[in-house]
């Protein structure tokens, strides 16, 4: 492998292991954020408990998050001084703005929010938590609006010597596709982050512990998750239509489509061969016309497909195919999920389902595979380039030998997997002792139910869990 190929594994694995965090504070940020403001207009102890209880998680997050969000601007210089050198002039800004109004914003209150609780009353408290909420918003638009604008470039010139500058900074900022790309990611990490709070308080509940605090939670994140899994799939169908318009060739690779036609089938399964510029093991939807449908919004649409363009100007297609699919895939059962919720709470049975909660426990990590996978998508459907149709990823990367790419990538692979073991051994330890035990609780409970054992175990067992009866 060369240092080309070294270089991009490398920034892949490392920009695929930040995002998980920005993802995760983003959502985890205005949920607590939520709960402080009840907390300050209500004085609800359950609300102050979870409150608490979140903080600790979100600062793991956060920190996770500020760690390896450093790493990559030092590897875009050392990996990627082509890159730099072209388009510094306009991605240079937009990471100076990012840092001066978001992440100083976050680290100036993110203390308030984490050590001032008692300090400062709970109405600054709730300010605060408002303001790194704020933040991570703002340092989303900014971060997107680069990488947007590599995907649809807009408001720029290119020099002789080939550097981009900028015409015009509101095109170039509000470039084509950055309002798609804003809505949807923000909603993903809005609904990973509901999926998270529902997973852990739906341990909880499986288990007996925190029923009080954990029903409010499981609640509250079951009415987002039915609201936001719906609106990202609208969100992501008008992502796609964007895409269609200014990248039509990373299309044809999420769809598997290598000629340019109308009606095209909707592929379930297959492997794009590069070298014969055809699929091979097709499994398609018996619905004449179905991805034209969903990509143009007719039966009888034209999708171009990938050899409508040079082979040397083709992303590699199975990478974009399965990424697309998997995302997909888990969007439709987070809807599921959602719905189902919805059901249960009709039939009054959303706290004590016991499948349910397992179910829910087991799609934590979901979002969060989504999201990975859709910035696969992203990223290698606008290859081979770094700028889209303007500079090649092959421009971009730094001259250097491929050993020395090598033993960094060897380095960042094993301390981000320590920092990631050292991420689920303390987070797991806080989401699995739960929130602070409420005045009328204690700490651990038996499960519903089990005071049918006996009187013995029904004197042992706090009041909150002998009010749980069967099919509630």
């Amino acid at each position: 492998m060369d240092a080309l190929l070294l270089s991009r594994i490398q920034f892949a694995f490392t920009v695929a292991f930040h995002i998980l965090w920005p993802a995760f504070t983003i959502g985890i940020a205005s949920f607590v954020a939520f709960l402080s403001v009840l907390t300050w207009r209500t004085d609800d102890p359950v609300y102050r408990a979870l409150m608490r209880f979140w903080i600790r998680i979100f600062a793991l997050g956060f920190g996770m998050g500020v760690i390896t969000g450093i790493v990559l601007g030092y590897q875009i210089g050392t990996n990627w001084s082509g890159f730099s050198r072209s388009v510094s002039n306009v991605l240079g800004p937009f990471f100076l703005y990012e840092v001066l109004s978001a992440f100083f914003l976050e680290a100036g209150f993110i203390g308030i929010v984490l050590f001032g609780e008692r300090r400062v009353g709970p109405g600054l408290h709730a300010f605060a938590c408002l303001m790194v909420a704020t933040g991570t918003l703002i340092s989303a638009s900014w971060i997107l609006a680069s990488n947007s604008w590599m995907q649809t470039p807009a408001g720029y010139t290119v020099d002789p010597e080939g550097i981009f500058r900028v015409s015009d900074w509101a095109q170039a900022f509000f470039n084509p596709s950055y309002p798609y790309r804003l809505m949807h990611m923000v909603c993903a990490s809005y609904l990973t982050g509901s999926f998270v709070v529902a997973g852990v308080s739906a341990y909880h509940l499986w288990r007996g512990t925190h029923v009080t605090a954990s029903r409010t939670a499981f609640s509250m994140a079951m009415w987002a998750c039915l609201v936001l899994a719906p609106l990202q799939a609208v969100l992501g169908d008008a992502h796609g239509r964007n895409t269609l318009v200014h990248q039509p060739t990373k299309v044809a690779a999420m769809e598997g489509i290598w000629d340019t036609g109308r009606a095209v089938p909707s592929l379930l399964f297959a492997w794009p061969d590069m070298g014969q510029e055809r699929n091979l093991y097709e499994v398609a939807l018996p619905i004449k016309g179905f991805a034209s449908l969903y990509l143009t919004h007719s039966w009888d649409g034209e999708v171009q497909g990938l050899k409508a363009v040079p082979a040397a100007d083709r992303p590699y297609a199975p990478f974009v195919f399965f990424a697309f699919r998997i995302m997909v895939g888990i969007a439709l059962v987070l809807i599921a999920l959602a719905l189902t919720g919805a059901w249960l709470r009709w039939r009054g049975r959303l706290y004590a389902t016991r499948w349910f909660q397992v179910a829910c426990m087991a799609g934590t990590p979901l979002g969060f595979v989504a999201i990975v996978a859709g910035w696969t998508v992203t990223e290698t459907g606008r290859q081979p380039f770094v700028v889209y149709g303007h500079l090649r990823t092959a421009d971009a990367v730094t001259v250097q030998p491929a050993g020395a790419v090598l033993s960094s990538l060897i380095l960042f692979f094993v301390v981000y997997n320590l920092l990631l073991l050292a991420f689920f051994w303390y987070g797991a330890r806080i989401a699995m002792r739960g929130p602070d035990p409420l005045a009328d609780e204690r700490p651990n409970a038996v499960r519903p139910g089990l005071e049918q054992a006996g009187p013995a175990i029904v004197g042992a067992a706090p009041a909150y869990a002998r009010t749980l009866a069967p099919g509630e």
